[in-house]
């Protein structure tokens, strides 16, 4: 009987949206919404019985974005192929060769410029840090609009397809395209789920689309290396302060989705003939590494963390430098396409092959870069002896001026370093993850052929390649203050007999570069952004989290009284546009007794228009209770966290009872303004 009465009772409710729709004479092509509405409602209901709508979502998502992605990757390389061919055709005329080599990146960044500047402002830089202070709750809904995303996608393939000339990645956009395009899954999910509601469920739906935009941040990594499990660590390392148990199943599920369908494109398209890693090595199974050279790896690891110190010291600076200059504040402006193109051009120029690039493997693509440092033979080893076996072309580019491999490696790091932090002041969307995992890879390269080098009497047989790897996750891990590089660089490789080395590189990397209060990349973007993010702000104001709020709280306060008429409700309408507005027994005693929603007095003013009876606030609106009530001595991380936490967008501040202010989104990025202007 219950199943019959469902039945009858979904058969009424798909009459009454099908006949309300036909019934309107305003609404367009009335016959057929009628019918998407009836087939949307029978989808739900034929879904919903296996799992909720957003489960779907979630894999939907991994799948979209490893499309995303490798549809990217392969534009990116057929735009690479291009400037190669060009570049080879010209052989014998060094100045076309020149023009070829430079014009041909700085052409595609001014372009990728060009639609930042003239499109859509906020597709710029990488979005990571935009994105985790939407997380904690911040309205940002320019960031997620489908004009920002098509800007942000090709912009990002003229960045990509600039080469290593630029020495750029994609991690930090894919991350932010992948939290817009879950923002419309996470609405698509919510209009299915909602289809038999007259009403839907605004606060669910906010839920639904915080928990997929903390699932988005995985599906960024995984879809654009293959890496489930990593791309969710970084997930809770980076993106998320509080990252909720039940986020894990979501994330896992939209991860291995995006992870498996980028490794099977991948397959299908030919490049490889099973699911691998992406990155293949040829490490030694028998003996990976000998005991005594995990003191080797630990130095390496505090290697990395000093110079991940001095590349983030420069980056502060240059971030800095480009705000106080007039210069550059006018350039990056009102004149982003030129400033890339000359700054492109610059970076073309010290690469050119014919010059100082034949030092640094300038012709070498990101992962070309990575994939000769991987390899585990020994170059000075191959250098002094021609018999020992060598993968064909690996050492071709890092020895083509016929000087020692210890030269070019070093001139790499000492270029390299400058040019990234000039790279990351332009104006285009970039990643910045990468570069610097290629980095540490040279870094720990340099490291393993010394190390070869030096003990090579002993019987040992090193294998650079290892060192290389280590290197690659401890710079990165020291640069982001991240343990997941650790977990990625052996997805990327399934070496899995390096995870103890690995781990110990990364972890005394980021113990060096944690030590001093420094701030993470990510978290100097934000303080240079004045976003507010805690994590960031506590790295230049340790004393932060213990102010109390209550020196925040202005004198002037928008309240109601229970009591209130017409008049007082109008007056706080038009005067603010808060979402919530506090009440109070009577202005007199400040009692706080609850909020009302703006909705319920813009429903109250109107019905009061129609209406000859004066009623009042307490009348016709629900004062609703507060669940969460700050003290004026509760800490701004206290604050912080509860505004995060409990997903409220004010928080009330009472004193025995008495209203004393109100604590909003906008106020907390006022009150860390105020802080980042001091220091």
């Amino acid at each position: 009987m219950e199943m019959v009465g469902e039945e009858r009772e979904n058969q009424y409710e798909t009459s009454h949206y099908k006949s309300s729709l036909i019934s309107d004479p305003w609404k367009p092509c009335r016959r057929t919404r009628a019918v998407v509405k009836e087939c949307l409602l029978k989808l739900s209901c034929c879904l919903g019985a296996v799992c909720g709508m957003h489960w779907y979502g979630y894999a939907a998502l991994g799948i979209v974005m490893a499309f995303i992605s490798f549809f990217m990757d392969l534009s990116v390389t057929k735009l690479l192929r291009a400037h190669q061919w060009l570049y080879v055709n010209l052989e014998g005329n060094n100045v076309l060769q020149f023009f070829c080599w430079t014009l041909y990146p700085a052409c595609l960044c001014a372009v990728g410029s060009l639609f930042s500047q003239n499109i859509s402002p906020f597709s710029t830089g990488s979005g990571i840090p935009e994105v985790r202070t939407m997380l904690v709750g911040i309205q940002m809904s320019h960031y997620l609009s489908l004009t920002n995303m098509f800007t942000k996608f090709l912009g990002l393939i003229c960045t990509l397809a600039a080469g290593s000339t630029v020495f750029l990645g994609k991690v930090g956009p894919f991350v932010h395209l992948s939290t817009m395009v879950g923002e419309y899954l996470s609405n698509l999910c919510s209009l299915v789920q909602n289809t038999k509601k007259v009403k839907p469920q605004v606060i669910q739906k906010d839920k639904a689309a915080k928990e997929m935009m903390v699932v988005s941040a995985a599906v960024g990594v995984a879809g654009c290396f293959g890496a489930p499990i990593s791309g969710v660590l970084f997930s809770v390392e980076v993106m998320c302060s509080h990252f909720a148990v039940k986020h894990y199943g979501p994330c896992f599920l939209a991860a291995a989705c995006g992870a498996l369908t980028f490794c099977l494109f991948t397959v299908w398209s030919g490049d490889e003939e099973t699911l691998q890693p992406l990155f293949k090595t040829n490490f030694p199974a028998a003996l990976p590494f000998y005991p005594l050279e995990i003191l080797l790896f630990a130095s390496l690891g505090l290697l990395c963390g000093a110079v991940s110190c001095c590349y983030l010291f420069c980056h502060r600076w240059m971030l800095q430098f480009t705000k106080t200059k007039e210069v550059f504040i006018k350039m990056l402006t009102t004149e982003k396409c030129l400033y890339s193109g000359l700054v492109v051009f610059l970076l073309a120029s010290v690469t050119f092959p014919h010059s100082a690039g034949q030092y640094m493997a300038s012709q070498y693509t990101m992962k070309q870069l990575l994939t000769s440092l991987l390899d585990s033979s020994s170059w000075s080893s191959h250098i002094h002896n021609t018999s020992v076996p060598l993968e064909p072309d690996t050492l071709s580019e890092w020895n083509s001026s016929g000087r020692p491999v210890y030269l070019s490696l070093v001139f790499f790091l000492f270029m390299k370093m400058w040019m990234l932090v000039l790279a990351c002041t332009l104006p285009v969307p970039a990643g910045y993850f990468m570069p610097v995992f290629v980095y540490g890879a040279v870094l720990g390269r340099l490291h393993g052929e010394l190390a070869a080098y030096l003990f090579s009497g002993g019987g040992m047989s090193f294998n650079p390649g290892g060192y290389a790897l280590a290197g690659a996750a401890a710079f990165s891990g020291a640069v982001t203050h991240t343990m997941s590089p650790a977990l990625l660089a052996i997805e990327l490789t399934g070496q899995f007999a390096h995870a103890l080395p690995v781990l110990l590189s990364t972890l005394l990397a980021n113990a060096v570069s944690r030590s001093g209060q420094r701030p993470s990349f990510y978290d100097a973007i934000s303080i240079s952004k004045k976003l507010p993010h805690l994590p960031s702000m506590k790295k230049v104001y340790p004393q932060l989290p213990l102010v109390e709020i209550g020196q925040f709280l202005g004198s002037k306060q928008i309240q109601l009284q229970k009591t209130a008429g017409l008049e007082e409700i109008q007056h706080v309408v038009n005067s603010s546009s808060d979402t919530q507005y506090p009440v109070v027994d009577t202005h007199e005693s400040q009692i706080f007794l609850g909020f009302v929603h703006r909705s319920e007095l813009l429903i109250f003013l109107s019905g009061c228009e129609t209406e000859t009876v004066e009623k009042h606030l307490d009348d016709i609106c629900c004062i609703h209770p507060s669940s969460v009530l700050l003290s004026p001595h509760s800490t701004v991380q206290e604050t912080y966290r509860l505004l995060s936490l409990a997903g409220e967008h004010t928080l009330f501040v009472t004193d025995r009872g008495r209203l004393v202010g109100t604590i909003t989104w906008t106020e907390m990025k006022r009150i860390f303004e105020a802080f980042t202007s001091e220091t």
